[in-house]
């Protein structure tokens, strides 16, 4: 008899550093790609897997999250599947999630309800296609309390993660630590860690009690990455599942074993930039693991006028539906659905979601435009990054992002 899995999406990230773009939704509501949120991405991987009941805990700004998962997100109730948002429900007392362990910790519930075998529980934030199921037939097969999803990293990147390291046997975790200067590199390969991709799977015994633990102690951060899964590897019973080794059906050799953690504002923008390339860095074409997300009735994208310099053309660049170019130029670029772009404008590098409108004669460089922001005739954003400074937020690395709603004034 096949066992029983449940799958529980943490949700909650409030995503400071993402901001504008976080201002009035949570992290894993941010829009992605065109046409997906970044929630999208866990779903369908789960989904593709098979696994179909999954609870999503949210707390942070949800409401965009769960209207998303709500009208995008139906299974068959015939079979007894669902997705379905859970907000912090209070069910120990009168406060909110005090941490991911807590989430888990208040949702005891869902849990009992199901009475699985094992738990999944993955974060919501993270950019990749992974099988599952893979990583639970290893968990399984190694009779370990949890197993924790690894992907190498050079060890000199070791302070950027969140570093596991294992034993002689490769499999053991012996120490799980947070952004370490003093990372010891993996026994078959000593130029490299393993960084915690924030992907867990649990018996279900073994998590009910960490977590039951965990919440008796006051002085605990009440987080899976940094209170639980110590906890298991204090005890022995903690493996780690080497990302290397998830084979996705379709996956090319160019994009096997990517996965991105879109944190900050310039890793959102890369991880936009590796889905343009001839041969994408990560690529949204593979129809044999596709990546689900709502499909409203939009028409398709529309290219025209050719009148002389006057000709409507996007190169390079991934155009969604309900999109009008019209006589201008968009380059390298990522086009949301309802997105206009009017005569002798000029796109270029940049991420415009949903309903942005781009005026004639605009110069839009290395930009993240958010939902309908409107951008009128002339205007300059990316060319002049310190004007850009004095009204918009400006990246580390130079990528001018407008807020949800703006309009910009010349």
């Amino acid at each position: 008899m096949a066992a029983k899995v449940l799958a529980i999406v943490l949700a909650g990230g409030e995503g400071k550093r993402l901001m504008p773009l976080t201002t009035d939704r949570a992290k894993p509501a941010v829009p992605f790609g065109g046409m997906y949120r970044m929630v999208d991405f866990v779903l369908s991987n789960l989904a593709n897997a098979g696994y179909l009941k999954i609870v999503v805990l949210t707390q942070y700004k949800s409401h965009s999250l769960d209207r998303h998962i709500t009208k995008t997100w139906r299974m068959s109730t015939l079979l007894g599947n669902y997705v379905t948002p859970v907000p912090a429900q209070q069910r120990r007392g009168p406060w909110w999630f005090a941490g991911s362990a807590d989430a888990i910790y208040q949702s005891f519930n869902l849990i009992n309800d199901e009475q699985p075998d094992y738990v999944i529980v993955f974060g919501a934030d993270h950019i990749y296609r992974m099988d599952p199921r893979q990583m639970v037939e290893d968990h399984i097969a190694s009779g370990a309390a949890v197993t924790v999803a690894g992907i190498r990293q050079p060890l000199s990147m070791a302070d950027q993660f969140g570093v596991i390291e294992v034993g002689e046997d490769g499999r053991r975790i012996r120490a799980f630590r947070e952004k370490p200067t003093d990372a010891v590199g993996l026994p078959d390969a000593p130029d490299e860690i393993y960084a915690s991709m924030g992907n867990y799977v649990f018996t279900t015994r073994a998590l009910c009690e960490a977590v039951e633990r965990d919440a008796e102690d006051k002085t605990s951060k009440h987080d899976m990455g940094g209170s639980i899964i110590p906890m298991l590897v204090e005890r022995g019973e903690a493996n780690v599942y080497d990302f290397r080794d998830n084979e996705v059906p379709g996956s090319t050799d160019r994009d096997r074993g990517y996965w991105r953690d879109v944190g900050t504002l310039d890793s959102f923008y890369d991880a936009h930039m590796d889905l343009i390339n001839v041969h994408p860095v990560f690529n949204m074409y593979n129809f044999d693991w596709p990546i689900y997300t709502e499909q409203p009735p939009w028409p398709p994208a529309k290219f025209v006028h050719q009148w002389g310099e006057r000709v409507g053309r996007a190169v390079g660049s991934m155009v969604s539906p309900g999109v009008v170019i019209s006589g201008s130029l968009v380059e390298n670029s990522i086009v949301s659905p309802k997105v206009r772009v009017h005569s002798w404008a000029h796109v270029e590098g940049s991420v415009l979601m949903e309903g942005v409108e781009i005026g004639r004669h605009a110069v839009i460089r290395r930009a993240i435009l958010d939902k309908n922001v409107f951008v009128p005739e002339g205007a300059e954003i990316g060319v002049d990054l310190e004007k850009d400074r004095q009204r918009y937020t400006v990246s580390d690395n130079g990528i001018v992002v407008i807020g949800k709603g703006q309009r910009v004034e010349l």
